[in-house]
Protein backbone atom coordinates (compact mmCIF):
# COMPACT_ATOMS: atom_id res chain seq x y z
CA UNK A 1 0.00 0.00 0.00
CA UNK A 2 2.72 2.32 0.81
CA UNK A 3 5.69 1.10 -0.84
CA UNK A 4 9.36 1.89 0.38
CA UNK A 5 10.42 3.19 -3.01
CA UNK A 6 8.05 5.63 -3.40
CA UNK A 7 7.92 6.82 0.48
CA UNK A 8 11.84 7.33 -0.49
CA UNK A 9 11.74 9.39 -3.03
CA UNK A 10 8.77 11.33 -1.36
CA UNK A 11 9.81 11.26 2.63
CA UNK A 12 11.97 14.62 3.43
CA UNK A 13 13.50 12.16 6.19
CA UNK A 14 15.38 10.17 3.75
CA UNK A 15 16.43 13.57 1.78
CA UNK A 16 17.59 14.91 4.76
CA UNK A 17 19.72 17.39 3.59
CA UNK A 18 17.75 18.50 0.84
CA UNK A 19 14.90 19.04 3.30
CA UNK A 20 13.68 22.51 2.31
CA UNK A 21 14.33 23.64 6.12
CA UNK A 22 17.51 21.51 6.32
CA UNK A 23 19.38 23.17 9.09
CA UNK A 24 16.50 23.41 11.45
CA UNK A 25 15.16 19.79 10.29
CA UNK A 26 18.42 18.06 11.00
CA UNK A 27 19.34 19.89 14.63
CA UNK A 28 15.62 18.84 15.85
CA UNK A 29 16.16 15.55 14.27
CA UNK A 30 19.79 14.81 15.35
CA UNK A 31 18.62 11.98 17.36
CA UNK A 32 18.43 9.96 14.34
CA UNK A 33 21.74 10.89 13.07
CA UNK A 34 25.29 10.19 13.98
CA UNK A 35 28.87 11.14 12.80
CA UNK A 36 30.76 8.33 10.91
CA UNK A 37 35.15 8.32 10.81
CA UNK A 38 35.02 10.49 7.89
CA UNK A 39 32.88 13.03 9.43
CA UNK A 40 29.64 12.81 7.22
CA UNK A 41 26.20 12.49 8.95
CA UNK A 42 24.81 8.67 8.79
CA UNK A 43 21.49 8.06 9.52
CA UNK A 44 19.97 5.93 11.75
CA UNK A 45 16.43 4.38 12.31
CA UNK A 46 15.06 6.64 9.54
CA UNK A 47 12.44 3.92 8.85
CA UNK A 48 10.69 3.64 12.10
CA UNK A 49 10.83 7.47 12.78
CA UNK A 50 9.63 8.92 9.50
CA UNK A 51 7.63 11.63 10.92
CA UNK A 52 6.27 12.58 7.36
CA UNK A 53 4.83 9.64 6.95
CA UNK A 54 3.29 8.90 10.46
CA UNK A 55 1.38 12.35 10.23
CA UNK A 56 -0.24 11.55 6.65
CA UNK A 57 -3.46 11.86 5.96
CA UNK A 58 -5.81 9.08 5.97
CA UNK A 59 -9.24 7.74 4.83
CA UNK A 60 -10.76 4.37 4.37
CA UNK A 61 -10.03 2.72 1.30
CA UNK A 62 -13.30 1.02 0.81
CA UNK A 63 -15.40 3.50 3.18
CA UNK A 64 -19.25 0.98 2.43
CA UNK A 65 -17.70 -1.73 3.55
CA UNK A 66 -15.64 -0.28 6.28
CA UNK A 67 -18.60 2.11 8.05
CA UNK A 68 -21.21 -0.62 7.77
CA UNK A 69 -19.25 -3.21 9.90
CA UNK A 70 -17.91 -0.19 11.99
CA UNK A 71 -21.95 0.93 12.69
CA UNK A 72 -22.92 -2.89 12.97
CA UNK A 73 -20.20 -3.33 15.96
CA UNK A 74 -21.20 -0.28 17.46
CA UNK A 75 -24.43 -0.89 17.71
CA UNK A 76 -23.57 -4.46 19.15
CA UNK A 77 -21.63 -2.34 21.66
CA UNK A 78 -24.44 -0.27 22.65
CA UNK A 79 -27.09 -3.68 23.23
CA UNK A 80 -24.25 -4.70 25.14
CA UNK A 81 -24.97 -2.33 27.58
CA UNK A 82 -28.27 -2.25 27.19
CA UNK A 83 -28.59 -5.89 28.34
CA UNK A 84 -26.92 -5.62 31.28
CA UNK A 85 -29.08 -5.03 34.14
CA UNK A 86 -26.88 -3.68 36.25
CA UNK A 87 -25.74 -1.02 33.96
CA UNK A 88 -29.35 0.26 34.41
CA UNK A 89 -29.33 0.32 38.40
CA UNK A 90 -26.90 3.16 37.74
CA UNK A 91 -28.30 6.79 37.74
CA UNK A 92 -28.89 7.84 34.18
CA UNK A 93 -26.25 10.84 34.55
CA UNK A 94 -23.56 7.76 35.67
CA UNK A 95 -25.11 5.85 33.11
CA UNK A 96 -24.36 8.77 30.52
CA UNK A 97 -20.86 9.19 32.20
CA UNK A 98 -19.65 5.71 31.37
CA UNK A 99 -21.16 5.92 28.01
CA UNK A 100 -19.48 9.05 27.08
CA UNK A 101 -16.31 7.32 28.42
CA UNK A 102 -16.22 3.87 27.41
CA UNK A 103 -17.73 3.15 24.55
CA UNK A 104 -14.48 3.86 22.00
CA UNK A 105 -12.57 1.45 24.29
CA UNK A 106 -15.86 -1.48 23.87
CA UNK A 107 -15.95 -0.67 19.91
CA UNK A 108 -12.49 -1.15 19.31
CA UNK A 109 -12.77 -4.61 21.80
CA UNK A 110 -16.29 -5.19 19.43
CA UNK A 111 -14.17 -4.49 16.31
CA UNK A 112 -11.95 -7.40 17.58
CA UNK A 113 -14.46 -9.56 18.51
CA UNK A 114 -16.04 -9.07 14.94
CA UNK A 115 -12.26 -9.92 13.40
CA UNK A 116 -13.29 -6.34 11.63
CA UNK A 117 -10.61 -5.67 9.17
CA UNK A 118 -10.35 -2.36 6.84
CA UNK A 119 -7.46 -0.53 5.07
CA UNK A 120 -6.64 3.16 4.26
CA UNK A 121 -5.30 5.02 1.69
CA UNK A 122 -3.68 8.76 1.78
CA UNK A 123 -6.32 11.48 1.61
CA UNK A 124 -6.16 13.55 -1.17
CA UNK A 125 -4.46 16.58 -0.48
CA UNK A 126 -6.43 18.87 -2.86
CA UNK A 127 -9.39 18.26 -1.26
CA UNK A 128 -7.32 19.36 1.90
CA UNK A 129 -5.90 22.37 0.65
CA UNK A 130 -9.82 23.16 -0.86
CA UNK A 131 -11.09 23.39 2.43
CA UNK A 132 -8.60 25.34 3.81
CA UNK A 133 -8.89 28.17 1.24
CA UNK A 134 -12.69 27.82 1.05
CA UNK A 135 -12.83 27.95 4.86
CA UNK A 136 -15.16 25.75 5.05
CA UNK A 137 -15.82 25.50 9.53
CA UNK A 138 -17.99 21.83 8.78
CA UNK A 139 -15.91 20.28 6.42
CA UNK A 140 -12.14 22.03 8.70
CA UNK A 141 -10.04 19.10 9.52
CA UNK A 142 -10.34 18.21 13.21
CA UNK A 143 -8.46 18.04 16.52
CA UNK A 144 -7.84 14.40 15.96
CA UNK A 145 -7.20 13.68 11.97
CA UNK A 146 -7.18 9.93 10.96
CA UNK A 147 -3.61 9.58 10.55
CA UNK A 148 -1.49 7.25 9.75
CA UNK A 149 -0.31 6.64 13.22
CA UNK A 150 -3.71 6.37 14.44
CA UNK A 151 -4.47 3.99 12.58
CA UNK A 152 -1.55 1.79 13.33
CA UNK A 153 -2.45 2.27 16.80
CA UNK A 154 -5.24 0.93 16.60
CA UNK A 155 -4.43 -1.98 14.41
CA UNK A 156 -1.76 -2.51 16.77
CA UNK A 157 -4.28 -2.86 19.85
CA UNK A 158 -6.64 -5.33 17.32
CA UNK A 159 -3.49 -7.57 16.48
CA UNK A 160 -2.68 -7.49 20.26
CA UNK A 161 -6.42 -8.98 21.09
CA UNK A 162 -6.60 -11.22 18.25
CA UNK A 163 -2.56 -12.81 19.75
CA UNK A 164 -5.00 -13.52 22.33
CA UNK A 165 -7.88 -15.43 21.20
CA UNK A 166 -10.29 -14.69 23.38
CA UNK A 167 -13.57 -16.51 23.79
CA UNK A 168 -16.86 -15.10 23.40
CA UNK A 169 -17.72 -15.25 27.35
CA UNK A 170 -13.88 -13.67 27.88
CA UNK A 171 -15.09 -10.72 25.67
CA UNK A 172 -17.88 -10.30 27.64
CA UNK A 173 -16.31 -9.98 31.00
CA UNK A 174 -13.71 -8.01 29.49
CA UNK A 175 -15.78 -5.60 28.48
CA UNK A 176 -17.31 -5.46 31.80
CA UNK A 177 -14.42 -4.51 33.44
CA UNK A 178 -13.48 -1.67 31.01
CA UNK A 179 -17.75 0.09 31.22
CA UNK A 180 -17.80 -0.13 34.79
CA UNK A 181 -14.81 2.40 35.51
CA UNK A 182 -15.27 3.42 38.87
CA UNK A 183 -12.00 6.39 37.87
CA UNK A 184 -14.55 8.25 35.79
CA UNK A 185 -14.76 11.64 37.19
CA UNK A 186 -18.17 12.98 38.70
CA UNK A 187 -19.90 9.51 38.96
CA UNK A 188 -22.53 9.40 41.60
CA UNK A 189 -22.46 5.68 42.53
CA UNK A 190 -18.60 5.55 42.87
CA UNK A 191 -19.07 2.02 45.32
CA UNK A 192 -21.70 0.03 43.17
CA UNK A 193 -19.59 0.76 39.91
CA UNK A 194 -16.39 -0.21 41.77
CA UNK A 195 -18.18 -2.94 42.92
CA UNK A 196 -19.41 -4.22 39.40
CA UNK A 197 -16.01 -3.61 37.67
CA UNK A 198 -14.63 -6.01 40.99
CA UNK A 199 -17.19 -8.65 39.81
CA UNK A 200 -16.91 -9.01 36.30
CA UNK A 201 -12.64 -9.07 37.21
CA UNK A 202 -13.73 -12.04 39.08
CA UNK A 203 -15.59 -14.10 36.82
CA UNK A 204 -12.61 -13.36 34.02
CA UNK A 205 -10.12 -14.54 36.64
CA UNK A 206 -12.07 -17.78 37.30
CA UNK A 207 -13.12 -18.24 33.35
CA UNK A 208 -9.44 -18.07 32.48
CA UNK A 209 -8.06 -20.22 35.18
CA UNK A 210 -10.06 -22.64 34.13
CA UNK A 211 -9.60 -22.59 31.00
CA UNK A 212 -5.89 -22.03 30.75
CA UNK A 213 -4.86 -23.20 34.33
CA UNK A 214 -1.26 -23.92 33.15
CA UNK A 215 -0.85 -20.52 32.55
CA UNK A 216 -1.53 -18.27 35.35
CA UNK A 217 0.09 -15.09 34.21
CA UNK A 218 -2.47 -14.69 31.14
CA UNK A 219 -4.99 -12.72 33.37
CA UNK A 220 -2.47 -9.98 33.63
CA UNK A 221 -1.38 -10.16 30.45
CA UNK A 222 -5.15 -9.92 28.83
CA UNK A 223 -5.61 -6.63 31.45
CA UNK A 224 -1.62 -5.13 30.05
CA UNK A 225 -3.04 -5.78 26.37
CA UNK A 226 -6.41 -3.77 27.05
CA UNK A 227 -4.76 -1.31 28.60
CA UNK A 228 -3.51 0.23 25.44
CA UNK A 229 -7.40 0.79 24.55
CA UNK A 230 -7.70 4.21 26.07
CA UNK A 231 -5.13 5.15 23.50
CA UNK A 232 -7.48 5.55 20.87
CA UNK A 233 -8.78 8.61 20.83
CA UNK A 234 -12.51 9.36 20.10
CA UNK A 235 -12.28 12.15 18.14
CA UNK A 236 -10.10 9.44 15.64
CA UNK A 237 -12.25 6.54 15.74
CA UNK A 238 -15.62 9.25 14.84
CA UNK A 239 -13.47 10.86 11.82
CA UNK A 240 -12.50 7.35 10.73
CA UNK A 241 -15.49 5.38 10.78
CA UNK A 242 -18.25 7.63 11.26
CA UNK A 243 -18.14 11.02 9.73
CA UNK A 244 -18.80 9.96 6.44
CA UNK A 245 -22.21 8.25 7.52
CA UNK A 246 -23.70 10.83 10.29
CA UNK A 247 -21.71 14.20 9.00
CA UNK A 248 -21.23 16.75 11.52
CA UNK A 249 -23.79 15.33 13.87
CA UNK A 250 -22.44 14.55 17.09
CA UNK A 251 -21.84 10.94 17.86
CA UNK A 252 -22.72 10.69 21.55
CA UNK A 253 -26.05 12.07 20.89
CA UNK A 254 -26.28 9.37 18.62
CA UNK A 255 -25.61 6.98 20.92
CA UNK A 256 -27.51 8.27 23.63
CA UNK A 257 -30.74 8.03 21.56
CA UNK A 258 -29.61 4.30 20.95
CA UNK A 259 -29.36 3.81 24.26
CA UNK A 260 -32.42 5.37 25.90
CA UNK A 261 -34.67 4.67 23.26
Amino acid sequence: MYSTERHKRDCYCIKGWHHPHAILYNILSRKDRYVTRNGHWSYSGMHFNCHCKQHKLVSLRNPEVSCKAASAVLLKTVHFMKSLPSFHQLPCTDQLTLLRSCWVPLFVLGLAQEHVVFEVTDMPTTSILRKILLNDPENRETDCPSTLAAVHNLKSCLNKLWSLDLTAKEYAYLKGTVLFNPDMSNVISYELIKGLQKEAQQALHELIHTRHPNFPGRFAHIFFIASALHTVAQSFITELFFRPIIGQTDINELLLEKLFS
